[in-house]
């Protein structure tokens, strides 16, 4: 069994054998992944040791402490928090040993090939069709919403392989190479000026059938996997205390008494306590993990990070004033990741709008809870046993 002392043990030899001030950053962290030290929780041999999940941070902290490089979690989050578990849980050994390794070092970027203009917050209604021919399946249609898609080497792509079985029951999950001819990645510009999505348009693209994850026809119970760790990979994540938005509004409220008022003392008091009670839900869900896959629990904690997420920066720019309607650039960029609390408050309230939006809209995510965590009864489906080829679209 692996324990604590163990882990610091191991984490010490590879800081001996490759020292951080000395060691190529790459090769560092290809070094780390082959000790099995990247995710712990992970089986031998593909970046971790079996051990209990919880026993990361006692890596992290180590390695932190001596001055590691880690593998840009922020720029990567995709491939971390959605592509790997599901390779993992769904992928044969030969797809865990080609892609996890690159996955966790950063050197291959993934995204994620699920919403499409007619299928967003009703996904299992996508249309983009994938034919099998001979060893290959060849891929039309359109995504939407795609993030990193302009970075990105691989993609989670979900397909309808069979018109005629019920909009649930005919898609399959593949592996996409968005290399490959036929991908065109068309840029999205936001209300922020950034063109951080995309849409990707697919045109007789050719996925070999061993780059397909599970069975034919199972791609919604296998999308299942990668939209629950999405949503706790969003909502979840692990903040310090006035970690993420309150932070910038808090700082703001301590170094300008001069903008203080007794209506925004109320209102940033009550929403410091909210977001600390999300900080602490997130850390229990996190436990939670330790023993398994993640429940719909994370589809609450995401629909509270985007209400906070909003309430906070439409708070912090009525705190500064007329300063708060400033903004600091428009240039049309493709950022490799958004960043929260390096720009101004412009810049938060305007992207937390698309917090309600991303990674399931907050309206569905309504019905997941109270359907899956609440137990309430669902809303009535006439649709659920249709061919989708019959489907009103």
């Amino acid at each position: 069994m692996i324990d604590a002392g163990e882990l610091r043990r191991r984490t010490a030899e590879l800081l001996a054998a490759y020292p951080p001030a000395t060691t190529d950053r790459l090769d560092f962290l290809r070094a780390r992944f082959d000790a099995g030290l990247a995710w712990v929780h992970y089986p031998e041999g593909l970046g971790g040791l079996g051990a209990p999940r919880s026993l990361q941070a006692v890596v992290d902290e180590e390695l932190a402490t001596a001055g590691a490089p880690d593998n840009d979690p922020r720029r990567i989050g995709i491939g971390l928090g959605m592509a790997a578990p599901t390779v993992l849980r769904y992928g044969t050994d030969e797809q865990k040993a080609r892609f996890l390794r690159p996955l966790w070092t950063g050197e291959e970027v993934w995204c994620q090939l699920f919403s499409e203009p007619g299928a967003g917050s009703d996904l299992a209604a996508l249309g983009t069709r994938a034919v099998r021919d001979g060893e290959d399946w060849v891929v039309d249609g359109q995504k939407v919403w795609t993030s990193s898609a302009h970075l990105a080497r691989w993609a989670i792509l979900i397909a309808r392989t069979d018109p005629d079985a019920p909009k649930h029951a005919g898609i399959t999950y593949f592996i996409c190479d968005m290399t490959d001819p036929g991908v065109e990645v068309r840029p999205l510009r936001q209300i922020t000026g950034e063109a951080e999505f995309n849409e990707v348009f697919l045109t007789g693209v050719r996925i070999p059938d061993r780059h397909r994850l599970g069975e034919v026809g199972d791609g919604w119970r296998v999308a299942q996997t990668t939209l629950m760790n999405e949503r706790v990979s969003i909502g979840g994540m692990r903040l310090p205390r006035e970690g993420g938005m309150i932070g910038p509004a808090a700082k703001t409220w301590r170094e300008r008494p001069e903008l203080r008022t007794h209506d925004l003392h109320q209102r940033l008091l009550k929403l410091w306590v909210e977001a600390e009670v999300s900080r602490l839900t997130a850390e229990r869900l996190r436990q939670q993990l330790n023993a398994g896959q993640p429940g719909y629990e994370g589809s609450g904690m995401k629909l509270a990070f985007a209400r906070l997420n909003q309430e906070i920066s439409g708070l912090e720019v009525e705190l500064r004033g007329e300063e708060g309607l400033l903004y600091d650039d428009w240039t049309m960029r493709r950022p490799e990741l958004v960043d929260f609390t390096g720009r101004d408050a412009g810049y938060r309230y305007l992207r937390s709008k698309g917090n309600s939006i991303e990674g399931g809209t907050s309206e569905v995510l309504l019905n997941i809870v109270a359907e899956r965590v609440l137990g309430l009864p669902a809303e009535p489906r006439t649709d659920k046993d249709v061919p989708w080829k019959d489907l009103a679209r």
